[in-house]
């Protein structure tokens, strides 16, 4: 029985000597406790040349007659390599365990160059996605330089003779360019109400004048029930609504450089004409007119465009009038899409759920701004027509989509249209609306509408 104690005996004086040692290391480099390192062993130290060589010879990478790795050899006739881990399917293994078998190393280096052959193609694939892009850019940017020079140096100068020309319609229709499409877009609205720069001044000092008499601003809700007889009082409602304008530009918002310009255009408005007063909607369209114009002429611009016979229906809130102009779209939505037609008329959309929105700002706050001038420059070519033409082009290129959709989901679709539009495909849809029912044109049909009306009947006779 006293073998077992003694040898446990010795075993505890080991342990107590490897503690003291473990402590006098300890003492001696505190690092290496902190760290977790091994502390290195006491004795003879090896020559690094020669750990490398026996590392070498071990992996099989040294001697005269030993090639040169799978992973040396694939790279160096490679002038690619990706930065992933991928490459990392040809290292070889540590010294201390078995060496790859040749299947295996040639596996991994087919795989390692189907790899990089897939990088490769993918870099190429985006390069050229990149050029084209870049060919595309530049394309259109120098057909809008040519367009600009021609709309500068042919058409404006001529703009009474050839402005109904086969040629200028065809270059309408591409888009007016950036640089002219303000003066475009005022010679061809006209000015029938004959404002000058003076008036304008003199409705602004007026609405300043109402601005600096009002004791304190109005709430949303004190603002929503105007009474018709003052329709100054809107005043107030301006700057409610200019917040809601275009905020994704954060330029007509409160300390914008643009919110000035957007309130003394509107609040003018409300002074030049307050039996209509300011209705929401109508800063999108003054904001639109404010990036293409300057301040007078887009407000000789707003008011001439609300006094077109639409507009005014619609901010009038004149119901006979906007049942007909909605009565009127569906002869012609019967007429181009009538599967679309008959699918909105089983789920009960009628067409006030969507159009009034899309004709109160004229598409500005419904589709991107730069989508929605290229409708403006029609609009202003067309009129009405192509507004309520527009909207039929919308419902063409997502009628597949509408027809799989219910009520709600159809309402929420048009209300909410899609962040990204493509133009051209838009524009094609558009082109593809042909606007005559019966070889009657839009004119021909809301004439009669109206005149149906005025006789009492709620139906036109087809």
């Amino acid at each position: 029985m006293a073998a077992p104690s003694l040898l446990l005996y010795s075993d505890r004086s080991l342990f107590t000597r490897r503690v003291k040692d473990s402590r006098s290391v300890e003492q001696r480099d505190p690092g290496w406790k902190l760290f977790g390192k091994v502390p290195p062993r006491e004795g003879t130290h090896k020559d690094p040349k020669k750990i490398q060589t026996e590392y070498e010879t071990k992996a099989g990478r040294a001697g005269p007659g030993n090639p040169t790795s799978p992973r040396q050899s694939v790279r160096k006739n490679l002038d690619f390599e990706p930065l992933s881990t991928t490459a990392l399917i040809l290292e070889d293994r540590p010294a201390n365990l078995p060496a790859k078998p040749a299947e295996e190393a040639q596996k991994h280096r087919q795989q390692y160059e189907e790899m990089v052959a897939q990088a490769k193609k993918r870099e190429l694939k985006d390069a050229q996605k990149r050029k084209k892009q870049l060919e595309d850019r530049c394309k259109l940017e120098e057909s809008i330089g040519t367009a600009a020079q021609t709309w500068n140096q042919e058409i404006l100068p001529n703009w009474s003779t050839m402005c109904t020309s086969r040629r200028v319609r065809d270059l309408w229709w591409q888009g007016i360019p950036p640089s002219v499409r303000g003066k475009v877009w005022s010679l061809a609205v006209g000015n029938e109400l004959n404002i000058t720069h003076e008036l304008y001044n003199i409705c602004l000092a007026r609405a300043k004048e109402k601005w600096n008499t009002t004791a304190a601003p109005a709430t949303e809700a004190e603002t929503e029930d105007v009474d018709s007889s003052d329709r100054e009082s809107s005043l107030e409602l301006i700057k409610l609504d200019i917040s809601r304008t275009f905020p994704q530009l954060c330029i007509f918002q409160k300390g914008g450089p643009y919110h000035d310009v957007l309130h003394s255009i509107l609040g003018a408005y409300t002074c030049y004409r307050p039996d209509v007063g300011y209705v929401q909607g109508m800063s999108f369209i003054a904001a639109v007119l404010i990036l293409n114009l300057d301040t007078a002429d887009a407000f000789i611009a707003f008011a001439n465009l609300l006094n077109k016979p639409c507009q005014m229906a619609f901010f009038r809130v004149d119901h006979s009038l906007m049942l007909t102009y909605f009565a009127a779209f569906e002869v012609f939505f019967e007429e181009n899409l009538p599967k679309l037609f008959a699918h909105f008329k089983k789920n009960n959309l009628t067409p006030d759920i969507y159009l009034i929105d899309w004709i109160f700002t004229l598409y500005s706050k419904s589709l991107p701004l730069d989508l929605a001038c290229r409708v403006w420059d029609v609009f202003c070519r067309d009129s009405e027509e192509f507004l309520f033409r527009t909207a039929l082009g919308l419902l063409r290129l997502y009628q597949d989509v509408l027809t799989c959709m219910d009520f709600i989901h159809m309402a929420q679709f048009l209300t909410r249209l899609p962040d990204l539009i493509p133009a051209e495909q838009l524009f094609q849809h558009i082109a593809a609306i042909h606007m005559t029912s019966r070889n009657r044109k839009w004119s021909q049909v809301l004439q009669a509408l109206q005149k149906d009306q005025e006789r009492g009947s709620p139906v036109l006779k087809r």
